[in-house]
């Protein structure tokens, strides 16, 4: 893993004459917001399934026009596929049917995988035009009112380059989302898979089960009534799109499995120290965890006022 400087790219420096969105709520949108800022692109178009939307989109600013699949493909320079990521096959077929040679793809979806697996049955041997990312970042919000032009500012965008990729694809790619104020790191889609399945994917799973849990608890009323910070902390993600998380959870299924089953070894462990009333265990594991969660903490905060 690699880490690339965050600096600003000048808008006289880098530079999408046209951008194709597919997608246009928080991340779709977000990524076309934050390029109009910075003054380096010339027209967004926004492609979609559902007409409201799309033109929610427009009247918000974040494109300009909406275009079919086929029109982005050959018309645009640069593709952003900010849909769920079980609608990425489909949309790759339809890519292929237009691409031009000199269109270049990339995308925001959460799994790595799966995508690169779609791109490739569909693309064949364009595959090098795909340049796979994922932005670390997002919100329990969705839709196009949901959209910001500071969403990446600041937070990490995950490259995954392919073999097929030139030099000029990935810097051309990397450029745009430093243009959105982001902190590129490079991984191998199978690492990226790995450490978002426990530090993302996890942590929703985790959320919507336990206020599932809570739901079907004998005093699911009362529970609710009395629930406070720490309830609204830690649930706060299980509001997140159903859509878009069932598709990573099944996308990332093997990564996913691999962190349940170690979990579930750390809860055993954790039960198996209450029955004994082992305190030691207990009183070992919560200082290391607060502990770890500080220094994360102090991390976040000397990286985010490192970038102002």
């Amino acid at each position: 893993m690699s880490s690339v400087t965050a600096a600003d790219t000048a808008s006289n420096a880098f530079r999408v004459n046209t951008l194709a969105v597919i997608g246009t709520g928080l991340i779709g949108g977000s990524f076309a917001l934050a390029l109009k800022q910075a003054g380096c692109v010339g027209r967004v178009f926004g492609v979609g399934r559902q007409p409201e939307t799309l033109a929610q989109a427009q009247t918000l600013g974040i494109i300009d026009e909406t275009i079919t699949l086929h029109e982005a493909a050959s018309q645009c320079d640069l593709i952003m596929l900010a849909s769920p990521v079980g609608t990425f096959g489909p949309l790759f077929e339809g890519l292929s049917k237009a691409l031009s040679p000199k269109t270049l793809i990339t995308d925001g979806g959460s799994t790595k995988g799966n995508v690169v697996a779609f791109a490739r049955a569909a693309l064949g041997e364009r595959i090098g035009q795909f340049v796979p990312a994922h932005p670390i970042a997002g919100s329990h919000e969705s839709g196009p009112q949901a959209a910001f032009a500071d969403l990446y500012r600041d937070r990490h965008v995950v490259l995954c380059p392919l073999p097929e990729n030139a030099n000029r694809a990935v810097e051309f790619v990397g450029a745009a989302w430093r243009a959105c104020g982001a902190r590129l790191v490079t991984m191998k889609v199978g690492q990226h898979d790995d450490v978002l399945a426990a530090v993302s994917h996890l942590p929703h799973w985790l959320a919507s089960l336990y206020v599932e849990h809570v739901a079907r608890d004998a005093n699911a009323d009362l529970n609710l009534q009395l629930a406070g910070a720490g309830f609204g902390d830690f649930s706060r993600i299980a509001q997140g799109s159903v859509e878009m998380w069932r598709d990573i959870f099944m996308a990332n299924r093997d990564a996913m499995l691999r962190q349940l089953d170690d979990l579930h070894d750390l809860l055993g462990q954790a039960r198996e120290a209450l029955k004994a009333k082992d305190e030691a265990w207990l009183e070992t594991v919560l200082a290391h965890a607060a502990s770890v969660r500080r220094e994360w903490g102090e991390r976040q905060k000397h990286e985010s006022g490192r970038g102002k």
